[in-house]
């Protein structure tokens, strides 16, 4: 790709001297929240949002752990139409509970070019999801929002390709985009996708976006969520986005891939080991937080905004009324 201009100008490394490139420049997600940096910066959470209680209890022990972004899926992308499909408006404001209660900036996805307006409104960081990677009046519209947007890689989508979507939310007036490389569709059909190592390396020489990597929707079993996560930061990856759950056997999506705490504060230790051979850090993991009981009723718990509290013991009260009766098979999300 780097023998001719590049079509991804915006995108592309400046030149210098020489033809070297500059290094990655950081994204700003906040005022101390910097992706693209020295620390490597990982995002869990959830796959959907379920609960405020399942959601205040994840945040509290990614924050625990070393996590910087809480994640959660609001909005959720489903192959089957009878799959669960997300909380929609009560799981943003669930989101903006727990940012409330633990400071967490959360990072979730969006659609719909009608969502990104209410979206933008909540999240820090708003996701493009692998099927969404060429819905160009979505990244258009995301150009004008303004927020930091993570750009996932299609499941069949070239590196020129995946550049070109970044292109899009670039050429219509923001910069702050971040690249996440989550598996490619090939013939192996034992894992879920298969990660494109060689594409961490690949990116970092064509551009100066921040490139991180989804060892979840990569290998689609929680057993292989390490190993990638491991192999991904030794290429060079700016950070992570890992699903992580209370109780992954009742989850209403992806429970197959989603993490326990245990397997999560376990991560964390060994990425940082990775992190400080390849001369980066990671926030050192403290002890584990005291959970929320998820049987709690809402009156119990202390939300910040009143208003939410209604909208908290429904959602609450659906989630229990229908994961027992819903089937855990895994639809690809």
């Amino acid at each position: 790709m780097s023998q001719s201009a590049p079509e991804y100008a915006l995108a592309a490394h400046p030149r210098t001297v020489g033809n070297t490139s500059s290094s990655t420049r950081p994204v700003h997600v906040t005022s101390t929240l910097v992706i693209g940096g020295r620390d490597v910066v990982i995002a869990a959470g959830p796959c959907s949002v379920e609960g405020y209680d399942m959601l205040l209890a994840s945040a509290r022990h990614v924050q625990s752990a070393g996590g910087t972004l809480l994640r959660g899926g609001a909005f959720k992308p489903r192959t089957s139409p009878y799959a669960f499909q997300g909380l929609g408006e009560e799981g943003l404001l669930l989101l903006a509970a727990v940012r409330e209660q633990t400071g967490m900036p959360i990072v979730t996805e969006v659609m719909d070019t009608r969502q990104v307006q209410r979206v933008a409104q909540i999240a820090d960081v708003i996701q493009v999801g692998a099927r969404n990677m060429q819905n160009f009046p979505l990244l258009a519209e995301l150009g004008r929002a303004g927020k930091p947007v993570l750009l996932k890689r299609g499941a069949s989508a070239r590196i020129s390709e995946l550049l070109l979507a970044a292109e899009y939310v670039m050429a219509n007036g923001n910069e702050r985009v971040i690249l996440c490389e989550r598996g490619i569709r090939t013939f192996e059909t034992i894992t879920r996708n298969t990660l494109d190592i060689s594409a961490i390396p690949v990116l970092k020489a064509e551009t100066h976006l921040p490139v991180i990597v989804d060892p979840s929707h990569a290998g689609g079993r929680a057993d292989l969520v390490l190993p990638l996560a491991l192999a991904a930061i030794a290429a060079g990856a700016d950070g992570l986005i890992v699903e992580v759950h209370p109780d992954p056997a009742v989850a209403r999506s992806d429970a197959d891939q989603q993490l326990t705490f245990a397997q999560f504060t376990d991560l964390m230790h060994s990425i940082s080991l990775i992190a400080t051979a390849s001369n980066r850090t990671v926030r050192t993991p403290a002890p584990a937080p005291l959970v929320p009981n998820i049987a709690a009723s809402a009156s119990s718990r202390d939300i910040a905004d009143p208003a939410l509290t209604a909208i908290s013991h429904d959602a609450h009260t659906h989630a229990e009324e229908t994961l027992a009766d819903e089937s855990l098979a895994v639809v690809a999300a």
